[in-house]
Formats: C-alpha cells, structure tokens, sequence
C-alpha cells in the first residue's frame, strides 16, 4: 500500500489547494450522476462539467506542486496531491463533499459553487502569478457556463411544480449553512492578498449574494435564516463523507503505487 505524502504548509501553497481540491471533490460528486441523471442530455452535461472541474483542478494542483517545490519543499504532480494525500490534508468547502443528493441539490449546489468560481477566477487572471493567471483565463469561461446551466435549473425547478418546489426548498435549506465557510477569511486568505497571489475569498460575498439572490427570488424561493454554525473543510476538518470519496477515488493508486495506463 502506497504511504501518504506530507504537503507543505505554506499558506500559498495552501490557498491553491483550496482552490484545486475544491474543484476535483466537487467533480467527484458530480461524476455520480454519470447514467442517473433524469434526461440523456442532463447526464452528458453534468459528466462533461465534472470532465471541466477535474481540468481546473489539475492544472491547479500542479501549480501548488511547483510551487512547493520553487520554495524549498518537495516536488509532488498532480496524481500524488490527489491520491497520496489524506484526509486532513484536502482543503476543499466542505459543501462539496456532501452526499450528491436529488436533482435539486446538485443543480442548487452547481449553481453557488459556480457563482462562487466565477468571480474567483475573474480575480485571479489579475494574480501576479502568471500560471494562475493563465489557468484562470480559461476556467472562467467554463464556470460562466456551469453557472448559467445551473441557474437555468434552479428557476425551473423552483418555480415549477409543488414537487419541484418543496426539492428546491430542501436543497436551500440543506445546503445553506455550508456556503458560509466560502467566505471565512483566516492567514492563508490574509496572505494571498498581500502577496498579490489572489483575492481574499471574503472580498467576493457581496457579488456572490447579489447574484445568487437574483437567481433565488427568480425561482421564488425564500432564503433560510442565517446560522452561527461554520463547516471547516478549507482548514481540513471535515465531513464524515469526504472519508469515503477518497477511498474510492484513491484505491487503485494506492493499491498499486506508481501504476500508469
């Protein structure tokens, strides 16, 4: 069985594997939908984003593993930050990690991890590191998309059927007190925005609320009252489900360390 390997703490290198992990758990998820979604092209859709996440998450672990390397650390790619590390060492929103849900979950959930991405990415083609500049360049296009797709859901089903609307509902309950971790701000956050490196991710909640309030009133939904309770997945504390994703995810190449197809 393959060991794990142990990652830097810098808080640079941990922003960007906020950002990385964050996009391949959520691709995880949304790959469950691969043959169960309700229409043949709902299912061609969500696989195909899970296919976008899974690139914005490459290209970002990769840039945390050079950038590691580039500050006296050891050299890990993209397969060992996804595979090799454990649990406590994601960084990801713990709102990703929740079970995939009905319909209604995962269009509510795309639809504010989009929202969210989004306007990450339109800061970050701004960072003074010309690789994230450049993998933002293209992932907003791709974000703009998802969040369009899912927002296009959210309305429908919000104010579609009394069945449609009490899963909507639901879902915004549901989900609604983990979307507050998005924008707690600690060091790590503190120093991206020093260095220039990104935004903290607090400076975007006012364009975010704007935005995903828009798409909320449109599918005449009422938000739920906000809650004391934060989730802790970007400073590795998480859900018991994200236990479970990696072991699936991780087996083959701890089964067999270093295989290739």
């Amino acid at each position: 069985m393959q060991a794990s390997i142990s990652v830097s703490r810098d808080p640079s290198v941990q922003y960007l594997l906020r950002i990385g992990d964050t996009c391949l758990i959520l691709a995880q998820r949304l790959a469950e939908w691969c043959g169960h979604a309700p229409v043949v092209e709902e299912d061609i859709a969500l696989s195909n984003m899970a296919l976008d996440l899974v690139g914005q998450a490459r290209a970002v672990l990769t840039r945390a593993g050079r950038l590691e390397a580039e500050l006296g650390g050891a050299m890990h790619d993209e397969d060992q930050l996804a595979f090799l590390r454990d649990e406590r060492d994601f960084h990801n929103l713990t709102v990703v990690e929740l079970p995939r849900g009905d319909f209604a979950v995962t269009t509510l959930r795309n639809f504010a991890l989009a929202t969210f991405l989004k306007l990450l990415w339109l800061r970050l083609e701004r960072s003074n590191d010309a690789e994230l500049a450049g993998i933002a360049g293209k992932a907003v296009k791709e974000a703009r998309y998802h969040q369009e797709h899912a927002a296009d859901w959210v309305v429908r089903l919000g104010d579609g059927t009394a069945e449609s609307a009490a899963r909507m509902k639901a879902a915004l309950d549901l989900l609604w007190p983990y979307l507050a971790e998005i924008f707690e701000s600690d060091e790590v956050d503190a120093h991206a925005a020093a260095s220039g490196l990104g935004p903290r991710w607090s400076e975007l909640r006012d364009d975010w609320r704007a935005e995903f309030d828009g798409v909320v009133a449109a599918a005449r939904l009422a938000l739920p009252a906000d809650r004391s309770f934060r989730s802790t997945g970007k400073a590795g504390r998480h859900s018991e489900h994200l236990g479970y994703i990696l072991a699936e995810m991780q087996h083959l190449q701890r089964a067999f360390p270093g295989g290739v197809w």
